[in-house]
This record gives C-alpha cells, structure tokens and sequence, in this order.
C-alpha cells in the first residue's frame, strides 16, 4: 500500500501532467498512490469516504493509516516521500502558509474552467444522471 494515494481528476490535463510527474519520482508506486476520481467506477466508499464532488472541487490524499488531507497539504506531503518536500516547505510558515492555501483555493475554485471543463454542478448532475447527461 502507498504511504499517501492521491484522488486526482482524470480529465484534468494540468493533473494528468502533476500525477505523471510525481509517478515519474516514484517509479516503484510504493510511496505514492492514484485514483482517478473522474474514472466511472470511482467509489467514495474505498476512499476515506470523499464523494465525488467533493474530491472534484479540492484535492484529496488518503495516508496509509486512512488519514485525509486537503489542498496544499496533499502536494506538500506528496513532493516530501519524493524527496522535493523543499518545494512546499513555505506552505508550512506561519504567515506564508495561509497565503498559499488561499492561493490555492483561488485556482481550485477556476479549474475546471481555465481547463476547458464544465463546471462542477453540470459535473456533479451528470454523474448523478449519467444516462441522461445531465
């Protein structure tokens, strides 16, 4: 089992460039794990719970030990078991911290559409209703 598995969207061309990047710097799998939330036969259940929209509205990580994190956490976490955790060390600064998850929050918020996608109530219905599309 990976000591972090990461929920990420599949139809995310700016995540599918971050996941093979990471998985590129773990290339035995055994620190970091994948679930592509976009996938049709993603279950919350066998992930910490964290329903679709959810998971598509902010990133996700599930420690081995079941732990949840979100947004910034997750990547800092994530490029620390890949020895880059140097990169993300200011998310943890008292006043520099807060700075960065708004930032965050801010591009988690645009995501869907800087990335060309609906937003995340058409995703949402649509999953809900998949033989009607909407």
């Amino acid at each position: 089992m990976a000591q972090l598995t990461i929920l990420y969207d599949g139809g995310c061309p700016l995540c599918l460039r971050e996941v093979r990047f990471l998985r590129g710097r773990d290339p035995r799998g055994d620190r970091l794990g994948f679930v592509d939330i976009d996938a049709s036969d993603y279950d919350p259940a066998g992930h910490g719970g964290i329903d679709y929209r959810a998971a598509m509205a902010r990133i996700h990580g599930i420690t081995a030990d079941g732990q949840v994190l979100r947004d910034v956490e997750v990547f800092a976490r994530a490029y620390g078991l890949v020895g880059l955790g140097w990169l993300y060390a200011p998310s943890r600064w008292p006043l520099l911290g807060p700075a960065i998850n708004g930032i965050y929050g801010l591009w988690a918020g645009a995501r869907l559409q800087l990335t060309g996608r609906p937003d995340l109530d058409t995703l949402s219905r649509a999953r809900a209703n998949p033989s009607t599309g909407a």
